[in-house]
C-alpha cells in the first residue's frame, strides 16, 4: 500500500470536486491508480485520452508508482 498525492486539473477537477487529495492505494502503476479512482469519481474518460505526469514529469500511464510519488491527471487536450 502506498500513499500518493494526487493532482486534478482541468475538467477532471471538476469531475473530481477537488484539485489535490491524498490517496491510501494498492496500485502499482499510473492506469491502476486512474481506474482505481474512476470507481469513486465516476470519470467518463478512457485512459488513452488522458495525460499523467509522476512527480512534474510527463509519463506514460504504465508508469510505475511508488510512496510519497505526486501523480497528476491531466484531461483530453482540445483545440486547433
Amino acid at each position: 500500500m502506498s500513499q500518493v498525492t494526487i493532482l486534478y486539473f482541468g475538467r477532471l477537477r471538476e469531475d473530481a470536486g477537488t484539485h489535490q487529495e491524498e490517496v491510501n492505494t494498492a496500485a502499482s502503476t499510473i492506469a491502476d491508480l486512474i481506474r482505481e479512482r474512476a470507481q469513486t469519481l465516476d470519470f467518463p474518460y478512457k485512459i488513452q485520452s488522458l495525460r499523467f505526469a509522476r512527480n512534474e514529469a510527463l509519463c506514460p500511464a504504465d508508469e510505475s508508482i511508488h510512496n510519497g510519488d505526486t501523480i497528476a491527471f491531466m484531461p483530453p487536450m482540445a483545440g486547433g
